[in-house]
């Protein structure tokens, strides 16, 4: 059998789409294999979402071509449609694929596929008039226990410092049947966790005809409940509504688990930013949050270093934040991307004060995280149990609906299975747990 690997940078939604791009190819019976092994075809499903990720994306296409000097290299993903022309400046790549296209790889190689020897081939059409959803194969073979359904692509939002619109195009949504039938599908292949993932979730169902929005699915699958349990990825503060909200409260399906981009908690910067909320507006949504579900996870983005980010909107961000009962950060260093309109802002910030603001910002985060994780010693949580061990000391490794990783000992037979787990201590910022009953 013919071999692929797939090497996958990025967010949550091209995480999902790799899988579906690897259940394309095991469709055309090819065998999947891990990144050290050689393969057939190796496809490295790049991120273009800052500076860092563009330049790990061009190490991760170089690092395939060195494992694998025999195979056809495919690059694809957002740093793809993105730029091209750099991809192209790299010997070795055979092909080059835009978002538009991801989900047709496989039919390039349905025969094994002709080797290009003469520079790449570039497959990457104008992703900013692609107005259908391109779904990919439900990922019912995902190597993780957790797998992602992409069930909404592209962005209308256009923030200042943002490229992923030019990456990703125009908000498009799966139609609602087909995202229960995906889920159910999960949920056969034997799985009890899925995360609903989109590029940008809360504008699910806007660009479709029946009029639905994401709460109109939530209550779908609510209703329907085809599986144990469904977890939202990222959510804009302005489309968490309160109906939302109180859907997961009142739910034993859904995780009580949000991530909330803030990025500033200044609202100078964030004007500047073209983000339509206040800090105040943010305030209240953490505040009701926390009213209706005390132990449910407030996940936040922060984007430090903003052009024009004074101290002063710096210590406004800082301060919203520790005041708020928020369980973790994810810190972001301010990265230009060119062709967005902040990349020409003026007052840029020095990069000496952006690595000292974001390092307190994220010492803030694991003070958070690590009060957070203390509130709940001597509590019962339930786990879904993951099919990888911890890496470091071999334990199981499990997470709670409101995104606990806990540590305990077992055997391998209470892998992917939900069980009631004591949490015991913390020890070196990891949670440690002992089972109560298996379900």
């Amino acid at each position: 059998m013919p071999k692929f690997s797939i090497i996958t940078l990025g967010c949550k939604v091209n995480q999902a789409e790799s899988d579906g791009i690897a259940q394309n190819f095991s469709a055309l019976e090819w065998l999947p294999i891990q990144n050290r092994e050689q393969a057939d075809v190796c496809i490295v499903n790049t991120c273009a979402v800052t500076h860092k990720a563009c330049m790990q994306s061009r190490q991760a296409v170089r690092q395939a071509i060195r494992t694998n000097p025999n195979a056809q290299i495919v690059v694809t993903g957002c740093y793809a449609q993105t730029a091209p022309h750099e991809i192209r400046e790299i010997h070795g790549v055979n092909y080059i694929v835009g978002q538009g296209e991801k989900h047709t790889i496989n039919q390039r190689f349905r025969n094994g596929g002709k080797r290009q020897t003469h520079g790449p081939i570039t497959i990457c059409g104008d992703i900013s008039k692609k107005r259908d959803f391109e779904p990919l194969k439900t990922a019912a073979q995902a190597r993780r226990t957790r797998p992602f359904l992409k069930i909404q692509d592209g962005c209308d939002a256009f923030c200042t410092y943002c490229i992923v619109p030019y990456a990703r195009g125009r908000s498009r949504s799966m139609m609602l049947e087909d995202v229960l039938e995906s889920i159910r599908q999960l949920a056969a292949a034997g799985y009890h966790e899925v995360v609903l993932a989109g590029i940008h979730l809360g504008a699910y169902g806007k660009d479709l005809s029946t009029g639905l929005n994401l709460s109109d699915l939530l209550h779908r699958i609510e209703n329907s409940k085809p599986i144990e349990r469904v977890r939202l990825s990222s959510i804009e503060p302005m489309e968490l509504t309160d109906e939302i909200v109180k859907q997961v409260a009142d739910s034993e399906l859904f995780c009580r688990h949000f991530h909330i981009p803030l990025q500033s908690g200044d609202d100078l910067i964030l004007t500047r930013m073209g983000r339509p909320y206040s800090s105040k507006t943010f305030h209240d949504l953490i505040l009701k949050i926390n009213e209706l579900m005390p132990d449910a996870a407030i996940g936040v983005d922060i984007l430090v270093g903003f052009p024009g980010e004074t101290e002063t909107a710096f210590e406004n961000t800082y301060t919203l934040i520790e005041k708020l009962p928020i369980s973790y950060l994810h810190v972001f260093p301010y990265s230009p991307r060119p062709g967005t309109p902040a990349s020409g802002f003026p007052d840029k910030v020095r990069s000496e004060v952006l690595q000292e603001r974001s390092e307190r910002m994220r010492m803030l985060g694991n003070k958070k995280r690590m009060g957070f994780y203390r509130s709940f010693i001597g509590k019962p949580v339930s786990l879904l149990i993951e099919t990888q061990r911890d890496r470091k000391i071999g334990l199981l490794k499990g997470i709670s609906p409101n995104y606990l990783p806990v540590l305990l000992e077992g055997g391998d037979d209470q892998k992917n299975r939900i069980v009631d787990v004591n949490i015991q201590k913390i020890t070196d910022n990891q949670l440690f747990g002992i089972v109560i009953e298996e379900r």
